[in-house]
Protein backbone atom coordinates (compact mmCIF):
# COMPACT_ATOMS: atom_id res chain seq x y z
CA UNK A 1 0.00 0.00 0.00
CA UNK A 2 1.65 3.37 -0.77
CA UNK A 3 1.08 5.99 1.23
CA UNK A 4 -2.25 7.38 1.98
CA UNK A 5 -3.99 10.72 3.20
CA UNK A 6 -6.95 10.08 5.34
CA UNK A 7 -9.25 13.34 5.78
CA UNK A 8 -10.65 13.23 8.83
CA UNK A 9 -13.81 14.88 6.90
CA UNK A 10 -14.27 11.37 5.39
CA UNK A 11 -13.88 9.01 7.95
CA UNK A 12 -17.57 6.95 8.17
CA UNK A 13 -19.47 7.11 11.25
CA UNK A 14 -20.49 3.96 13.01
CA UNK A 15 -22.47 3.03 15.81
CA UNK A 16 -20.63 1.86 19.35
CA UNK A 17 -21.29 -1.91 19.45
CA UNK A 18 -23.26 -1.50 22.47
CA UNK A 19 -25.34 0.90 20.81
CA UNK A 20 -24.75 4.09 23.08
CA UNK A 21 -22.78 6.01 20.97
CA UNK A 22 -20.51 6.44 17.55
CA UNK A 23 -17.32 6.42 16.05
CA UNK A 24 -15.45 7.67 13.31
CA UNK A 25 -13.55 4.94 11.94
CA UNK A 26 -10.32 6.19 10.80
CA UNK A 27 -9.16 2.51 9.08
CA UNK A 28 -9.33 -0.82 9.56
CA UNK A 29 -7.86 -4.63 7.86
CA UNK A 30 -9.17 -6.21 5.85
CA UNK A 31 -10.16 -3.50 3.96
CA UNK A 32 -14.46 -3.80 4.77
CA UNK A 33 -14.14 -5.74 7.55
CA UNK A 34 -16.34 -5.21 10.46
CA UNK A 35 -16.70 -5.79 14.68
CA UNK A 36 -16.87 -9.12 14.24
CA UNK A 37 -14.17 -9.95 11.90
CA UNK A 38 -11.74 -6.76 11.91
CA UNK A 39 -7.99 -7.92 12.34
CA UNK A 40 -7.03 -4.54 13.39
CA UNK A 41 -9.20 -1.01 13.94
CA UNK A 42 -8.80 2.55 14.56
CA UNK A 43 -11.56 4.94 15.57
CA UNK A 44 -11.99 8.34 16.96
CA UNK A 45 -14.43 8.19 19.59
CA UNK A 46 -16.48 10.78 21.41
CA UNK A 47 -17.42 10.19 24.92
CA UNK A 48 -19.94 12.67 26.14
CA UNK A 49 -21.79 10.23 28.63
CA UNK A 50 -20.82 8.29 31.86
CA UNK A 51 -21.32 4.41 31.45
CA UNK A 52 -20.06 1.16 30.31
CA UNK A 53 -18.12 0.36 27.60
CA UNK A 54 -18.49 -2.35 24.98
CA UNK A 55 -17.25 -5.92 25.78
CA UNK A 56 -14.63 -7.50 22.73
CA UNK A 57 -13.06 -10.66 23.82
CA UNK A 58 -9.91 -11.64 22.36
CA UNK A 59 -9.10 -8.07 21.10
CA UNK A 60 -6.72 -5.36 23.02
CA UNK A 61 -7.17 -1.96 23.24
CA UNK A 62 -5.57 1.22 23.34
CA UNK A 63 -7.32 4.68 23.92
CA UNK A 64 -5.61 7.47 23.58
CA UNK A 65 -7.69 11.09 24.90
CA UNK A 66 -6.98 14.09 22.54
CA UNK A 67 -10.09 16.38 23.89
CA UNK A 68 -10.84 16.88 26.78
CA UNK A 69 -8.91 17.22 30.66
CA UNK A 70 -9.47 13.71 31.89
CA UNK A 71 -11.01 10.38 32.24
CA UNK A 72 -11.39 7.20 34.73
CA UNK A 73 -11.89 4.25 33.53
CA UNK A 74 -13.17 1.11 35.92
CA UNK A 75 -11.16 -1.64 34.55
CA UNK A 76 -12.53 -4.95 36.51
CA UNK A 77 -12.67 -2.59 38.85
CA UNK A 78 -9.78 -0.68 39.85
CA UNK A 79 -9.76 2.92 38.46
CA UNK A 80 -7.22 4.39 35.97
CA UNK A 81 -7.34 8.30 35.41
CA UNK A 82 -6.80 8.85 31.65
CA UNK A 83 -5.50 12.34 30.53
CA UNK A 84 -4.52 13.61 27.16
CA UNK A 85 -1.74 11.90 25.22
CA UNK A 86 -1.20 9.38 27.42
CA UNK A 87 -1.82 5.45 25.83
CA UNK A 88 -4.03 3.32 27.64
CA UNK A 89 -4.09 -0.07 27.09
CA UNK A 90 -6.57 -2.70 28.16
CA UNK A 91 -8.25 -6.00 27.36
CA UNK A 92 -11.05 -5.99 25.42
CA UNK A 93 -12.93 -8.89 27.45
CA UNK A 94 -12.67 -6.65 30.36
CA UNK A 95 -15.42 -5.19 32.20
CA UNK A 96 -14.92 -1.56 31.67
CA UNK A 97 -16.73 1.57 32.57
CA UNK A 98 -15.84 5.40 32.43
CA UNK A 99 -16.58 8.30 34.49
CA UNK A 100 -15.86 11.56 33.06
CA UNK A 101 -15.26 14.13 35.49
CA UNK A 102 -14.66 17.56 33.63
CA UNK A 103 -17.14 16.51 31.24
CA UNK A 104 -17.32 15.47 27.30
CA UNK A 105 -13.73 13.66 25.73
CA UNK A 106 -12.99 12.64 22.54
CA UNK A 107 -10.27 9.72 22.20
CA UNK A 108 -8.19 7.57 19.58
CA UNK A 109 -9.38 4.23 19.68
CA UNK A 110 -6.79 1.17 18.35
CA UNK A 111 -7.93 -2.32 18.85
CA UNK A 112 -6.21 -5.25 17.52
CA UNK A 113 -7.35 -8.77 17.60
CA UNK A 114 -4.77 -11.05 19.12
CA UNK A 115 -3.01 -13.65 16.83
CA UNK A 116 -3.96 -11.08 14.14
CA UNK A 117 -2.17 -7.84 15.21
CA UNK A 118 -0.99 -6.02 17.59
CA UNK A 119 -0.53 -2.32 18.04
CA UNK A 120 1.62 -0.13 20.17
CA UNK A 121 0.81 4.23 20.51
CA UNK A 122 3.27 7.22 20.89
CA UNK A 123 2.38 10.64 21.17
CA UNK A 124 5.25 12.94 19.55
CA UNK A 125 6.00 16.49 19.11
CA UNK A 126 7.37 17.56 15.82
CA UNK A 127 9.13 20.17 15.77
CA UNK A 128 10.53 21.54 12.37
CA UNK A 129 10.40 18.00 10.33
CA UNK A 130 10.64 14.36 12.51
CA UNK A 131 11.14 11.23 9.76
CA UNK A 132 9.45 8.05 10.72
CA UNK A 133 10.14 4.85 9.17
CA UNK A 134 7.91 1.85 8.64
CA UNK A 135 9.62 -1.61 8.76
CA UNK A 136 8.51 -5.26 7.25
CA UNK A 137 5.32 -6.93 9.09
CA UNK A 138 3.62 -3.43 10.08
CA UNK A 139 1.42 -0.89 8.98
CA UNK A 140 1.88 2.72 10.37
CA UNK A 141 -0.70 5.05 10.98
CA UNK A 142 0.08 9.24 11.87
CA UNK A 143 -2.60 11.31 13.16
CA UNK A 144 -2.27 15.11 13.26
CA UNK A 145 -3.32 16.40 16.73
CA UNK A 146 -2.18 19.50 16.73
CA UNK A 147 -0.28 22.61 15.02
CA UNK A 148 0.68 22.87 11.55
CA UNK A 149 1.86 20.22 9.91
CA UNK A 150 2.25 18.53 6.49
CA UNK A 151 3.42 15.13 5.19
CA UNK A 152 6.23 15.07 2.48
CA UNK A 153 7.17 12.23 0.69
CA UNK A 154 10.18 11.99 -1.76
CA UNK A 155 9.98 14.91 -4.32
CA UNK A 156 6.09 15.69 -4.12
CA UNK A 157 5.41 18.89 -2.70
CA UNK A 158 4.11 19.13 0.97
CA UNK A 159 0.86 17.91 2.03
CA UNK A 160 -0.87 20.05 4.50
CA UNK A 161 -3.05 18.31 7.12
CA UNK A 162 -5.92 19.39 9.30
CA UNK A 163 -6.38 18.09 12.43
CA UNK A 164 -6.94 14.52 12.99
CA UNK A 165 -6.22 13.80 9.35
CA UNK A 166 -4.58 10.86 8.82
CA UNK A 167 -1.22 9.28 7.16
CA UNK A 168 -1.33 5.70 6.55
CA UNK A 169 1.80 3.58 5.34
CA UNK A 170 1.45 0.02 4.94
CA UNK A 171 4.94 -0.95 3.66
CA UNK A 172 8.27 -0.56 4.26
CA UNK A 173 9.74 2.98 3.60
CA UNK A 174 9.55 6.16 5.50
CA UNK A 175 7.50 9.41 5.53
CA UNK A 176 8.49 12.90 6.78
CA UNK A 177 6.33 15.09 9.00
CA UNK A 178 6.91 18.89 8.86
CA UNK A 179 5.86 21.69 10.59
CA UNK A 180 5.28 22.11 14.27
CA UNK A 181 2.47 20.46 15.95
CA UNK A 182 1.56 17.12 17.75
CA UNK A 183 1.05 13.26 16.31
CA UNK A 184 0.15 10.27 17.69
CA UNK A 185 2.27 7.58 16.28
CA UNK A 186 -0.04 4.37 15.98
CA UNK A 187 2.27 1.27 14.97
CA UNK A 188 0.16 -1.91 13.85
CA UNK A 189 2.65 -5.19 13.44
CA UNK A 190 0.86 -8.48 11.97
CA UNK A 191 0.62 -11.37 13.24
CA UNK A 192 -1.28 -13.65 10.78
CA UNK A 193 -1.16 -17.22 12.36
CA UNK A 194 -2.55 -18.12 8.56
Amino acid sequence: MPVTVLSCADYQQMAWKNGVGSTLEVAAAPVGSGLPDFYWRVSIADVEAEGPFSLFPGVDRVLTLVDGPSMVLAVDGTDYRLTPATPFAFPGESTVSCRLPAGPIRGINVMTRRGRAAASVTVLDVETHRDITVHPGETLLTLALSGQLALSVSELAPVALERLDAVGLGEPGSIRMQGSGTIAEIRIEHQLTD
